[in-house]
């Protein structure tokens, strides 16, 4: 029988109150009154790192594209946004909780007394962390309120701007930001938001907008930086027992190093011994042990302990050229690829995996891939297991973003999440600056670093030598360098060929893994039916919903 605990509880307060007047406004042992707060340096830092753990990543962003199959609606929107079941019942990123904790920051800090230059970078910080979370919102969203400060009761109902107004205001933001930061911190400030960070996404944006001229410019202001791409040195032991000679056709023993290099240089730039390396612009960082991400777990196939939550599409795995010719591949239909699939020898199979860039093996699991490094005893090979629980649903698992380091330990991934990485500045200059002029040597310039790096050969002048073949050049560049990492969805909307990719997905064994459809409206989410019912009418639904 349950116990009736109001009456209990009211006779306590009446008690306790007789004997201290004062015991109503006690400051709860496990919380900070506002008041005792915003006092010194210190609660400021603390402030500003609480602030930072509203950054994320866009790893799920790439689930609702073409490249990628989000296969758990529970996880996030991405399932059916894909699928095209887009409702006003969904809600597709229309948060303003982490603004106003911004918003609530930036309102309060001058209350503290401490150094004046480091409150400013301070403030420059949180500055750039409320902008880097509106433009997902704008993006998606188009119309969005601009909200600058803390909302009371009376004003919460706040309408939408016009999105070059929101837009307007974020380049303003991110040029201001970017010169009240340094170039880059020491000790115990590594890892905090730079000058470059503020220019990156300033780039990033310009580019989503298709404005050509000003991404190219900024994009260059960030290469000037002193960034680099990242390369491996030596294989670990584990990684030179993974056997790439059954898989590509090597002229010599030169080729297959440059081929290893290309491949552990890529996926050591997400592994978290290498962490803060020199392509690292801004990451999210985590503590080992203490603190992790789960990459591991949404990325890797059961069998593993993962759940398969984001797995490759046949269409990116059509993307990875061929490392011989560095041209594309010329693909198969479906039933081929089921027919050779059901084979026990997958000989046939493998047959279609053979001979591809580098980048290809450093990010996509496929039948027999090996990757001696994932497991304590090594001697892992990929083999999908379709219909058992936590596989995945095209017979691909994505390598890309696993940390096998943490893995081998049996802990979630503590590796940081880069948030932005100097191949993606390379990739803006070299679309930015091709729309503006056409090819030129800087344009060549900066793609070949991207390609060299993975082991690659650099691009052909003679082939690529138009605006529109290079334009395709650099498109599948982005795909395959930037999967998983949060591109993908904007950059089909705004190169307008999301009709032509998001098709149906089918398995490795033709079975249909997701059905797709696209309408014009998807090019902008719904503004969420909850929000507009608290709006009481103020805010306006888009187009098509």
């Amino acid at each position: 029988m349950k116990r009736n605990l109001i009456y209990p509880l009211m006779a306590a307060t009446l008690l306790f109150g007789a004997c201290s007047k004062d015991f109503l406004d006690r400051i709860p042992v496990n919380k900070t009154a506002e008041e005792e707060f915003w006092r010194t340096e210190n609660d400021v830092k603390l402030a500003v790192n609480a602030v930072y753990g509203k950054l994320s990543d866009g790893m799920y962003s790439d689930g609702a594209s073409d490249l990628v199959h989000a296969q758990y609606p529970w996880e996030s929107p991405s399932t059916d946004i894909s699928s095209g079941s887009v409702t006003t019942a969904l809600n597709a990123g229309w948060d303003y909780i982490p603004i106003r904790t911004c918003n609530y920051f930036l309102e309060n800090v001058d209350k503290a007394t401490m150094d004046a230059t480091l409150k400013e970078r301070y403030k420059a910080e949180v500055r750039f962390i409320r902008a880097y979370l509106y433009i997902p919102m704008v993006e998606r969203f188009g119309d969005i309120p601009l909200v600058t400060k803390v909302l009371t009761r009376e004003e919460s109902n706040v309408p939408r701007n016009a999105k070059s107004e929101v837009l307007e205001f974020l380049y303003s933001e991110l040029q201001d930001i970017s010169t009240k930061l340094p170039v880059s911190y020491s000790s115990d400030d590594k890892g905090r938001i730079t000058k470059g960070a503020a220019l990156a996404l300033k780039a990033r944006l310009y580019l989503y907008e298709n404005n050509w001229e000003k991404a190219a410019a900024t994009a260059k202001e960030v290469m000037g930086l002193g960034y680099s791409l990242f390369k491996a040195g030596v294989e670990s032991e584990l990684d030179k027992k993974d056997n790439y000679s059954a898989f590509v056709d090597f002229d010599n023993v030169a080729d297959e190093s440059k081929f290893r290099s290309g491949l552990r240089s890529y996926e050591g730039i997400f592994e978290s011994e290498n962490e803060g390396n020199s392509e690292v612009i801004l990451d999210r960082q985590y503590i080992e042990i203490t603190q992790s991400q789960l990459n591991n777990t949404f990325l890797m196939e059961g069998s593993v302990g993962g759940w398969s939550s984001l797995t490759p599409t046949q269409n990116l795995v059509n993307l990875y050229s061929s490392y011989k010719t560095g041209q594309p591949i010329e693909t198969i239909t479906s039933a081929a690829r089921a027919a050779n699939y059901a084979k026990a020898d997958k000989a046939d199979f493998v047959k279609e995996f053979k001979n591809r860039d580098p980048r290809f093996y450093a990010s996509i699991l496929f039948e027999t891939a090996p990757w001696n490094a994932l497991t304590p005893e090594g001697g892992y090979k990929f083999a999908w297991q379709s219909g058992k629980s936590n596989m995945s649903q095209t017979g691909y698992n994505f390598r890309k973003l696993v940390d096998p380091a943490s893995n081998r330990r049996q802990l979630d991934s503590y590796a940081n999440v880069i948030l932005l990485r100097y191949a993606e500045i390379l990739l803006t200059y070299a679309e930015a600056q091709n729309e503006v002029s056409g090819p030129d040597a800087t344009v060549y310039d900066a793609l070949d670093q991207i390609r060299v790096r993975a082991g690659m050969a650099k691009v052909d002048r003679t082939i690529y030598a138009t605006k529109a073949k290079l334009r395709e050049l650099i498109r599948n560049e982005r795909a395959i360098e930037l999967v998983l990492e949060g591109s993908r969805y904007y950059d089909i909307r705004r190169w307008k060929t999301a009709p032509d990719v998001m098709k149906n997905i089918y398995s490795i064994s033709n079975g249909l893994a997701q059905e797709r459809a696209w309408t014009e409206r998807l090019y902008l989410m719904p503004v969420p039916q909850s929000e507009m019912d608290l709006s009481y009418g103020v805010l306006t639904q888009n187009k098509g919903y």
